[in-house]
């Protein structure tokens, strides 16, 4: 197959179907409308789960009503500051592990420029979180230790 016998939308569609990456879509109530593989592989919930439900299963409960907040102003204005910076959050799994995500959004609009879905790409950073946790204790020890030294 030549590059210009590529159809399109078969090439999107695989984008979204292979990416490792999480890839989830929200209409204006915030029910979930695309859930790729890379989502079921994070979150352990299948597309077939997914797909109509509100995305409360993955956000930890004491983050729901500032993610609503921040959902609904988007879908209002239709500005985001996180379709170029990442926005690290807790996330939940299907066996309710709490894990860190971080992701950016992209902003589906119609052709009068109004927000019809916001789509999220994530990623699971929990292993660098805790790493630079880990990181962050052993320093304050250090700095601890370091101003006992010079007493």
């Amino acid at each position: 197959m030549q590059s210009t016998d590529i159809n399109h939308e078969w090439l999107c569609q695989q984008i979204v179907d292979q990416n490792r990456m999480a890839i989830i879509c929200g209409d204006p109530e915030g029910k979930i409308r695309l859930w790729n593989r890379g989502a079921e592989e994070i979150f352990g919930w299948s597309a077939e789960e997914a797909i109509g439900q509100s995305m409360d299963f993955i956000i930890p409960e004491k983050h729901r009503e500032k993610h609503w907040t921040g959902y609904d102003k988007v879908m209002q204005t239709g500005e985001t500051k996180y379709g170029r910076q990442l926005l690290a959050v807790p996330a939940l799994t299907k066996s309710g592990t709490r894990i860190s995500v971080e992701f950016t959004v992209v902003l589906i609009k119609d052709t009068q420029g109004k927000v019809v879905s916001i789509a999220a790409i994530l990623q699971d950073i929990t292993a660098r979180w805790e790493r630079d946790k880990e990181l962050r204790q052993r320093l304050a020890v250090a700095e601890s230790q370091a101003k006992v030294a010079q007493r």
